[in-house]
């Protein structure tokens, strides 16, 4: 058998032509995708250093949020402990009858009523008839000023709260 070796190297030829050629194919493919993995890279990395600003900015506000609260939350606690201890003297200073509660009458309203309509010369009080109310009746006007009072800060906490709230929302 007569082996054609014009054939043999002209197949060798285009072999090592087709090799050399799959080679650089791959070197060059493998540039470009080396290029874009690194531009890929570089964009994941833009976008994380960008997402982790955002995120602190937003840590940032919500820790100026909790701050504010948490001093409203003080300043409240401190109004709602000034007005009980308002109240408490209050209650003890009618409870020894150091302090009296008045009420202004209408004179039209007093009717048969022996209550004097001026003061006497040792009197404090001016304006129109008084007449001074029971000290368990006064008692019960404190307890509802109380709650009222604890009621209207109460509700000043609140509003307080949620306009701060609507302010971090936006």
């Amino acid at each position: 058998m007569v082996v054609p070796w014009k054939a043999v190297r002209a197949v060798a030829l285009v072999l090592i032509g087709a090799g050399s050629a799959w080679q650089f194919q791959d070197w060059r493919y493998g540039k470009q995708l080396a290029y874009q993995a690194r531009l890929h890279t570089e964009t994941l990395n833009q976008l994380t250093m960008a997402a982790a600003t955002a995120q602190q900015a937003e840590q940032d506000k919500r820790l100026a949020l909790e701050q504010r609260l948490a001093a409203s939350d003080k300043t409240h606690f401190e109004k709602m402990t000034n007005a009980q201890k308002d109240q408490a003297l209050l209650r003890d200073r009618l409870a020894t009858s150091d302090l009296r509660l008045s009420v202004l009458l209408d004179a039209r309203s007093a009717g048969g009523c022996s209550v004097p309509a001026t003061t006497g010369t040792g009197g404090v009080v001016h304006g129109g008839t008084r007449a001074q109310l029971d000290p368990a009746h006064a008692q019960r006007v404190i307890d509802i000023t109380d709650d009222g009072d604890q009621g209207l800060i109460a509700l000043a906490a609140c509003q307080f709260y949620v306009s701060e709230l609507s302010k971090f929302r936006q």
